[in-house]
């Protein structure tokens, strides 16, 4: 028998943490700028545990209307109240840190009617937020650049999403500054509205909602769990993040508590190629239970 090469065992132990760290480590994304008395943008951003933050809502668009932002009491973008937020953005990114801006939202008032009012809200987007051009008063949150666009579609209609994905990616891409894209769907497979939008495979980020969703969320048992998150896996999308509320008071179903989701969920995920992190809703959730703190090394 021809001798085989020996490694000492302690190397190959390191070697394969090493490899586990490198394929699985994840990180964690926050909503931020639905409640009062969360930690302000900057502050978020500076505590090290979130890799995206995302700021939401623009819950008014489309169908003709005027966009309108909500980021509750933290600013009042009619009167310019919010342009201040632009020295916070740059901070967090500078930082290393996305900021996405969520459009859409449980509550409101939004929808697309058409291709071309797809394509007139892309081009909003685009100027107000992202890397368009427009004069520094007309966008809401100041001169900041943002890094990309999260499609939190919860009515509606179905219609026309994936137009408005294609129209940002094309403006990101002929403008020198490209769009992130992220989407949170359902954990029911597929999604209602986010279903046709995320199949155009320009999506980067997918952030499943595994709660209010007593079907497919962890507590419905490992068997339907892990179904609904292979049934995400096969999308075409960059990375599926677990999205979970902060604390119990968050949502009305699925939370799971730091250490059951260390110890029995996040095993069962950590190995799909696919495996982005975690998402939490929300900021001001999470600062009243320490969460991401909790899980953020074994995440």
């Amino acid at each position: 028998m021809a001798s085989r090469a020996r490694f000492p065992v302690p190397l190959i132990a390191t070697l394969l943490l090493a490899l586990v760290a490198t394929c699985h480590a994840g990180g964690i994304a926050v909503y931020w700028g639905q409640n009062d008395g969360e930690a302000s943008l900057s502050e978020t951003c500076a505590s090290g545990n979130y890799e995206f933050v995302i700021l939401a809502f623009v819950y008014k668009f489309g169908k003709g209307q005027t966009p309108q932002l909500d980021l509750a009491s933290h600013c009042d973008p009619s009167s310019g109240g919010c342009t201040g937020l632009s020295s916070d953005i740059r901070s967090c990114q500078s930082g290393g840190v996305k900021v996405l801006l969520s459009i859409g939202g449980g509550d409101g008032s939004y929808g697309l009617t058409s291709e071309g009012d797809a394509r007139n809200v892309a081009a909003y987007l685009w100027n107000n937020y992202l890397g368009g051009t427009s004069s520094s008063s007309s966008r809401p949150l100041g001169d900041a650049v943002l890094d990309g666009i999260d499609f939190d579609i919860e009515l509606g209609g179905a219609k026309y999403w994936d137009r408005l994905a294609r129209d940002l990616k094309s403006m990101g891409k002929n403008g020198g500054k490209a769009v992130l894209l992220s989407a949170a769907p359902q954990c029911p497979f597929p999604d209602e509205w986010d279903g046709g939008a995320i199949n155009t495979g320009l999506f980067d980020f997918v952030w499943v909602q595994f709660y209010n969703n007593p079907p497919c969320q962890f507590d419905a048992g490992r068997g339907a769990f892990l179904d609904a998150w292979k049934r995400w896996e096969s999308v075409p999308a960059g990375k599926i993040f677990l999205g979970l509320p902060a604390s119990k008071d968050a949502a009305g179903t699925g939370f799971v508590p730091a250490d059951e989701l260390t110890s029995s969920v996040l095993p069962l995920i950590k190995g799909s190629p696919k495996y982005g992190g975690v998402m939490l809703w929300s900021k001001f959730y999470d600062d009243r239970t320490g969460y991401s703190s909790a899980i953020k090394s074994d995440v």
